[in-house]
């Protein structure tokens, strides 16, 4: 994924909301995306574990 892709986020309670990728900061144990959401222009910021599963929080839309 890379800055302006469009994407889902999974958050609490909620369906997959769509998002867009503002900024990308990479760790060793994964990468932290800032995510714009139409409730919060500003973004938002979501962790993506490298070993996948229940730590991954942003995907991306398929066109």
């Amino acid at each position: 994924m890379k800055i302006h892709d469009r994407v889902y986020v999974k958050t609490d309670g909620q369906e997959r909301r769509e998002g867009k990728i503002l900024l990308i900061e990479p760790f060793n144990e994964g990468g932290m995306y800032l995510v714009s959401l139409p409730d919060y222009p500003g973004g938002i910021w979501f962790f993506n574990e490298k070993e996948g599963g229940k730590g991954v929080f942003v995907t991306p839309i398929e066109n």
